[in-house]
Order: C-alpha cells, then structure tokens, then sequence
C-alpha cells in the first residue's frame, strides 16, 4: 500500500511539474507590492497569481483561507498562514518549495532539522536551497517526507502561536501540542488569493 501511495504522489507531482513552469531568475513582477511594517523594502510579485506560480492556503477551520508567506512579507523569515491580501506565491521544483518575491528573486522553505523526539518541525524561508526532507503535492496537498521519520500522515501541519506554520510529526487532529491547530495546506490557482 505505502509504494502505491508514494507512485501515485510522484504522479500527481510529475503532473504538476508539466503543467507549472520551472523558477526562473529572469521572471519580472507585473506588479509589486511594498512590505508594510519593519524596515523591509523588498516588494512581493502582486495580488495577480504569475505564470507558473500558485498560492497555497488552509482549508479547514481555524485557518480556512489562510494563505502561506513569509514574515517578514517577502523577505528570508518565518512561515505563517495568514491573510490574503499579503499571500504568496509558490511553486515546488525538484522537491524544493519555492517562493517567489519581487524582481523575479526567490525564497526557499527550509525545514527545521529534527534532532530529538520534537512533535513538530519549524518552516521558514531562506535565500538557500532546504537540505532537509523533500516537499510534492500529493493531488493539491502539499507535503513534506524525509527519510529518516516515518510521519502516518505527509500532508499534515500545524498552525502554532502567531500563525507559526510547522510540519506535524504525529498523527492528524490527534495530540495536537496546546496553541496549535491541525492543518493541511494546498494549493489553489485562481488569479487572485480570496478569503
């Protein structure tokens, strides 16, 4: 059963990576949008879904429509889930998920590496390639494996303290760390993000 799941999640990511372009570092924004608060002046791709890109956002309460960036928005920092009006835009190439912030540059998941008995990794977003664990859709779930832990569930996450997005080690809605909310993230390519 556990490689009939595996072949068909490799199918469905084959099918994706034909239909959705690979980055590229010549990809120019149509249109920016200024980070608000901090100090960034990095601008993000637009409220207009780019060519090749998807947004990726909960779909069950408490997060429903919530949609994964980056805080700071569109600069190296923490993964959250949070509104759509600051969403990004994102595509998985060659296991690696990939956001794309203004000017064409790009930002890279990276996964906290596991090195004790946690319940949860910590995502955020770097200008270097993730080393740990591998990210596919399955369908338009979006996962993350490794290895080295055998997780009952790939497609689940949490959404911890300020909309923190980590991978969930345990089992689905089940255990659940306290301050946490059980998720699954997928993608959703209309053109632009909605509640």
């Amino acid at each position: 059963m556990r490689s009939l799941l595996s072949l068909l999640a490799l199918l469905s990511a084959t099918t994706l990576a034909a239909a959705v372009p690979a980055p590229s570092s010549t990809i120019k924004a149509a249109s920016s949008t200024t980070a608000s608060g901090g100090s960034s002046s990095v601008s993000g791709p637009g409220t207009t879904l780019q060519s090749g890109y998807l947004w990726i956002r909960a779909v069950e309460a408490p997060n429903f429509h919530k949609y994964l960036q980056t805080k700071p928005e569109y600069s190296p920092g923490t993964a959250i889930l949070d509104s759509y009006t600051t969403a990004g835009q994102f595509q998985i190439v060659s296991g690696q998920l990939v956001q794309l912030i203004g000017g064409g540059g790009l930002l890279y998941a990276n996964v906290e590496q596991n090195t004790t008995a946690a319940v949860k990794l910590a995502v955020s977003f770097n200008e270097t390639k993730n080393i740990y664990g591998t990210f596919i859709f399955s369908g338009d779930a979006v996962t993350w494996s490794t290895p080295d832990i055998k997780r009952p569930n790939l497609s689940a996450w949490l959404v911890c303290a300020n909309q923190q997005l980590f991978i969930n080690l345990g089992n689905y809605d089940y255990m659940t760390p306290a301050g946490c909310a059980d998720e699954t993230i997928h993608y959703y390519n209309d053109k632009t993000a909605v509640s």
